[in-house]
């Protein structure tokens, strides 16, 4: 599987290249600014990219706004973003399209090279990987918002592990009830936000987190 890596700190990215290559990966390239992630992208066409947001030369938002605009050249380019900031107007720009291959996760938040290497493969694979703060905040930002409003607190518990890309079954074990209940919970969210249910796992996340940033 061939990754595309960006990231400015040496010792960081060099770290990453270890662990990746240690299980598996191809590192096709490993680059520290926006504009060399954008060729780098365009030009290799990767299974995976693995972006930082904030890259030189500006040290803003350059990895965030390269990856999107190589994802409008490449629609669908599995891009998975590793940051210490949530960049919530380009988390939802990230997420707009519903196409899949899409995670957000804060460095302070993986705690162990499975965990890392688990949400490359998901993303890499069309699905989603997204970490509970980003989710927490992306619902937050939504809460005044009609009909997301009329979720009870259990059912945005529910909403936040499902856009996490976790089932049911997963949901349950972690809010310690049934996944009877847990079903019931999400056809009722489904039911006030608009959507229609489905057993594709990936698919009802996207439609929520395509809900939350407001483009259905």
């Amino acid at each position: 599987m061939r990754v595309v890596l960006a990231e400015d700190l040496y010792l960081l990215r060099e770290g990453l290249i270890r662990l990746l290559e240690a299980h598996g990966f191809e590192i096709a390239a490993a680059v520290e600014s926006g504009p060399e992630l954008h060729r780098a992208l365009v030009d290799l066409r990767p299974d995976v990219a693995v972006v930082d947001v904030r890259l030189p030369p500006t040290f803003t938002d350059e990895g965030l706004q390269a990856a999107l605009a190589a994802r409008r050249t490449l629609p669908g380019l599995p891009v998975l973003v590793l940051s210490q900031h949530v960049e919530q107007l380009y988390a939802r720009e990230l997420l707009a399209d519903g196409s899949g291959g899409v995670g957000y996760l804060l460095k302070d938040r993986v705690f162990n090279a499975e965990q890392f290497t688990d949400a490359v493969r998901r993303v890499a694979g069309g699905g989603t990987a997204m970490d509970p703060d980003v989710i927490a905040r992306l619902l937050r930002s939504n809460a005044r918002d009609e009909p997301l409003a009329a979720l009870t607190p259990r059912e945005r518990e529910v909403l936040e592990l499902m856009a996490e890309g976790r089932s049911n079954a997963a949901v349950a074990q972690r809010l310690f009830v049934s996944e009877g209940a847990v079903g019931k919970h999400t056809t009722s969210i489904f039911t006030k936000l608009g959507l229609t249910a489905s057993d594709d796992d990936n698919r009802r996340v996207l439609a929520v987190l395509a809900y939350l940033n407001g483009s259905r």
